[in-house]
């Protein structure tokens, strides 16, 4: 595996629990209470569909679980707001010129050199004259260090008042984005930080004095213009993360561009999303002047390695006994199980914890911490099998998962085929070039539908399987 595909280095801002206990006195602590991470709450079944995962959890999820970097094949594409400045990019954080205590909290973070993202965006982060930055870059790719970098680099301790400025679409979002903040900022003791999120008691009439302010769009909206906390003309850098989420969320877009418009036009400008869609593009163009553009050049997701099959079925019960002759016939070291609702999950593990099966359950009716745990629990071994649904379908990297059952079928609003879900579910067989199986369990004629639509979109062959045929079980492995 090369250095290139895949860094050493632990991404602490994607890891667990944050401790508020042990937070340094030289930073004003948030409050220990949650905001609502979504205003429109996404945590309903609707229609039968099955759950609707919401955009800001499963971004934090994601953070709390990733413990490493990804590997990230995909080549990154920039765009200069002016072509013909010569392009930079590093291979070591020396290259940057940093402090010496700001590079020695870069190391403890555990960083050995910097990702994909980080090579193409520091540079531009921390260009004199400033430049404005766009970057897509997804969970796991470094970009959270790449910023906290670039406002501790920003910070003059001697000026004390707020000189950077970020906003996250949730309390918790936030509060990870501090935590990597205080951790590479551990040896300097003279830069503070603040954090603007539902809960804060600031003393009104007062001028915040810490140098870098992390919060959410309404609260920081309410320091800048309601309690005069903050001068947003004496900001000098303004990050905007998560810009997807944040379009996502009611009111946070509007709340955005309100903030944006009472910074000074001197004012560097950075916007990170892990999607680009034509929603998210129109906002970054409003907010981001001129900007620098990184984008990932999609890569085609390869079903080479995945081995897709179907098992004819007559209702839940003849599935579960498939099922469980597959478990029985197949090599697995582990599965994942996706169903359409919470309640036939429910049953499924159930069902195969009475069959003897060390099974885990992931649903969207758990807080974010008891899903992060759940994963941490399948990830070490300790169970076998993770039956789910669709909240663990995108972005959940277990590299000794080699099978993955499609219980239910995903299906979209209007009953057909969902392809895009159907890929990010097999996906997570076959990780990083292992080969993997994907079992489909069809149980009437629209299932069979179902999968003839899913073989045209991909121009692949799904083949009949016989779970209780061992001779063919054992061919399926060769």
């Amino acid at each position: 595996m090369s250095e290139d595909a895949w860094s050493t280095a632990v991404d602490v801002q994607e890891t667990s629990q944050l401790d508020l206990n042990k937070r340094p006195s030289r930073l004003r602590a948030p409050p220990k209470m949650k905001e609502d991470i979504n205003a429109n709450g996404s945590r309903s079944e609707h229609g039968g569909h099955g759950e609707e995962v919401d955009l800001a959890e499963q971004s934090l999820l994601n953070k709390m679980i990733r413990h490493s970097l990804v590997r990230n094949r995909n080549q990154v594409e920039v765009l200069q707001a002016d072509p013909t400045s010569p392009l930079y990019s590093v291979r070591t954080f020396e290259e940057l010129r940093l402090k010496p205590e700001l590079l020695k909290g870069v190391y403890h973070l555990g960083f050995n050199r910097p990702s994909r993202i980080q090579e193409n965006a520091l540079p531009m982060m921390l260009a004199q004259p400033p430049q404005n930055l766009i970057a897509q870059s997804q969970s796991g790719t470094g970009k959270t260090a790449a910023f906290s970098l670039a406002m501790l680099s920003h910070v003059n301790t001697a000026n004390k008042w707020t000189q950077c400025l970020c906003i996250a679409p949730t309390y918790e979002l936030a509060l990870q984005i501090g935590q990597v903040i205080e951790q590479m900022g551990k040896f300097l003791p003279d830069v503070k930080l603040a954090y603007a999120v539902r809960g804060s008691r600031m003393e009104r009439g007062v001028k915040l004095q810490e140098h870098i302010v992390i919060g959410t769009p309404g609260t920081v909206l309410d320091w800048c213009t309601k309690y005069k906390l903050i001068d947003p003309k004496r900001i000098s850098l303004f990050v905007l993360d998560e810009a997807d989420v944040m379009i996502a969320t009611q009111g946070h877009r509007d709340q955005s561009i309100r903030i944006h418009r009472q910074l000074s036009k001197e004012c560097q400008m950075l916007l990170f999303s892990a999607t680009f869609e034509d929603s998210v593009w129109k906002f970054a163009e409003r907010v981001v002047p001129d900007p620098n553009i990184i984008k990932l050049r999609r890569e085609e997701e390869t079903l080479d390695n995945i081995k897709q099959f179907y098992v004819l079925c007559r209702d839940k019960e003849e599935k579960f006994a498939a099922l469980c002759d597959l478990y029985g016939s197949l090599t697995v070291a582990q599965a994942m199980i996706f169903c359409h609702t919470r309640w036939m999950a429910n049953w499924l593990a159930a069902s195969l914890t009475e069959e003897g099966h060390q099974v885990a359950l992931l649903s969207g009716e758990m807080t974010v911490e008891q899903r992060a745990a759940v994963i941490e629990r399948f990830r070490s071994g300790k169970e076998k099998v993770l039956v789910t649904t669709n909240v663990c379908s995108r972005g959940i990297d277990v590299e000794q998962v080699t099978l993955v059952v499609n219980f239910d079928l995903p299906t979209d609003l209007e009953g057909n085929a969902d392809n895009d879900t159907y890929l990010h579910r097999i996906g997570r067989s076959g990780r990083f070039g292992k080969r993997g199986f994907a079992i489909n369990m069809v149980e009437n004629k629209h299932g069979m539908e179902l999968i003839k639509q899913i073989e045209m979109h991909f121009n692949r062959k799904i083949h009949k399987l016989d779970p209780t045929n061992s001779e063919e079980i054992s061919l399926l492995q060769s």
